[in-house]
């Protein structure tokens, strides 16, 4: 009776235990799949999206305030303006060689009909000069940088000039939101086609400033914005 016994507890203890190694395998096989799943999804989508280039193909064709633009999809900030016809404003990506030393720098540009938005160097002497704060700001070679007087909703922010040109560069850079970022900047400039290129970049471009506009005139020249 007991022999009968022991075989029958040690046949249920080898069921138990092949139940458990197949359970266990069942696992180690699940966790296999969804591994194998993973790396295929992150092997089929890039770590960063790629860079606009001048190089870039693929145009779309837009027309804003009657000047025909031939625009690469890559270089639309944002999916659902990437078709053709007429289009109030064109927000785009662009990637500056400012320096040969230094990394490229991002940035963004929204092409708009002239008569929506004032030149920075227009706004200098008839917005800007009258909010300027006492004291000067330096750190730019070539460029002037005057705090602006907080009213008015111009509190952090700075305007950097070139007070020796007739037609100067002008920036008006505000202070990061978060403690690390750097200072964003915003420039507005007419285009001779009619359009006007609203430009934000960071503030770390504005030592490389006397190359900002030949840099600009090269990815806008391609698409036939100037």
């Amino acid at each position: 009776m007991s022999t009968s016994r022991a075989r029958a507890d040690a046949s249920d203890s080898g069921h138990a235990s092949l139940a458990y190694n197949l359970a266990g395998i069942a696992v180690l096989v699940l966790l296999a799949a969804v591994a194998l799943a993973y790396a295929i999804d992150r092997a089929g989508r890039p770590d960063q999206p790629a860079m606009p280039s001048l190089a870039d193909e693929n145009p779309l064709v837009q027309t804003i305030a009657g000047r025909e633009l031939t625009i690469p999809a890559s270089w639309f900030r944002y999916g659902e303006q990437m078709k053709t016809g007429f289009a109030t404003q064109a927000d785009l990506a662009f990637v500056l060689e400012l320096a040969e030393d230094a990394a490229p720098v991002p940035v963004e540009v929204t092409l708009v009909p002239r008569s929506r938005a004032r030149a920075s160097s227009t706004l200098l002497d008839a917005v800007y000069l009258h909010q300027f704060a006492e004291g000067t700001v330096g750190g730019v070679p070539g460029l002037v940088g005057k705090p602006l007087l907080p009213g008015e909703g111009y509190s952090g922010e700075t305007v950097w000039y070139d007070a020796l040109s007739s037609h100067p560069f002008v920036a008006k850079c505000a202070a990061p939101v978060g403690e690390d970022g750097p200072e964003r900047c915003l420039r507005t400039v007419h285009l001779p086609s009619g359009l006007a290129a609203i430009i934000g970049f960071d503030a770390t471009a504005l030592p490389f400033w006397k190359r900002f506009d030949a840099e600009l005139a090269r990815w806008l020249g391609r698409i036939g914005a100037l």
